[in-house]
């Protein structure tokens, strides 16, 4: 299990499940499910499926990679069924993988859904037919949770509070009358992405910076740079952007240094990706949110194995989510 710290919303066994699966592999981007098992029969061990949102995401490529990494110091106890889809919108085949994996049989399905509504009857279905589910990363809609009767325990961050982190730090860096800023929101119908507005909203309020200009970019950074630089041409106060994820603010990044005003707006985003890391040493981003990627598919399995092995669900888990700047990289 992994050192991580994390707080727990409701009382969670202590007698996590010792081991994890036989080595998986991450799926390619056209979504289609890849496993890799012992050599031995497996029938003993559970079969878990980690679906993802889009592994063309650096963020969810290296969430896989935690899961499979803590799969292979434990191939004995189960095995792991990676999935991804291409593009983050393309709620059809998240669906369709779903649906996949339960008829695959599968024991387990840990999920980050592309979208939080849409996915809740496929997974009531899933737990109708005896699987176990655990929702990871968006938090699922919890009045669409009520109106199909299912109850599926959340393990990941407070996206409001790591969002209201990014943007107080930046509050603190906006001075004199450079106080009108953007905001790049992810997909709307996705809780996290309305969390992070929440808390950028928030911020900025609290700090009396206004928000000029808010509008949805998808997640994706070609859409983020098209809009970013049509923010920066109708509103040329802009001294900040605020990016609901790093995909996105990498886009910024790109409208920002075409519009020659690199020096002049800053830029924030959330998930500390690799690139956003070293945008962060150069200058070009100011911070953003690291909620622990290579982790999180593992706090969900975890959770999942407990159920299995007889535990009763718990409550929804909160997984850490820290603030990423020049500062704290330099400190590692």
């Amino acid at each position: 299990m992994s050192t991580q710290r994390f707080k727990r919303r409701g009382l969670l066994s202590a007698g996590l499940i010792i081991g994890l699966i036989s080595f998986g592999s991450c799926s390619s981007d056209s979504g289609s499910p890849t496993t890799v098992g012992s050599g031995d029969s497996s029938a003993a061990k559970p079969r878990i499926a980690l679906i993802m949102k889009s592994l063309a995401n650096e963020f969810f490529s290296t969430m896989a990679e935690g899961a499979e990494a803590h799969q292979s110091a434990h191939a004995n106890q189960y095995d792991l069924v990676v999935n991804g889809i291409k593009d983050e919108r393309d709620l059809s085949r998240q669906v369709a993988l779903v649906e996949e994996m339960v008829a695959s049989g599968v024991d387990a399905i840990v999920i980050a859904p592309a979208d939080s509504k849409a996915l809740v009857p496929a997974l009531r279905r899933a737990k109708a037919a005896g699987i176990v589910v655990v929702n990871i990363d968006n938090q699922l809609d919890q009045d669409v949770l009520k109106q199909e009767n299912v109850t599926i325990p959340f393990v990941g961050p407070d996206n409001l509070a790591g969002a209201r982190k990014v943007g107080d730090f930046l509050g603190n860096e906006l001075e004199g009358s450079d106080r009108k800023v953007a905001v790049l929101e992810g997909i709307r119908t996705s809780f996290n992405a309305q969390q992070r507005l929440k808390g950028f909203e928030a911020s900025m309020a609290e700090a009396g910076i206004e928000i000029v200009d808010s509008q949805s970019a998808e997640w994706e950074m070609s859409k983020a740079n098209t809009i970013a630089s049509s923010m920066l041409s109708e509103h040329p106060e802009i001294s900040a952007i605020l990016a609901a994820n790093d995909s996105m603010a990498l886009g910024a990044i790109a409208a920002v240094k075409s519009a020659g005003l690199s020096d002049k707006v800053k830029i924030v985003g959330f998930d500390n990706i690799t690139a956003i890391q070293a945008a962060i040493k150069e200058g070009k981003v100011l911070a953003t949110a690291d909620q622990h990627g290579d982790q999180l598919a593992v706090f969900g399995i975890e959770v999942a194995l407990n159920e299995l092995a007889g535990e009763a669900a718990g409550d929804d888990i909160e997984t850490p989510v820290d603030l990423v700047t020049k500062q704290t990289l330099s400190a590692k």
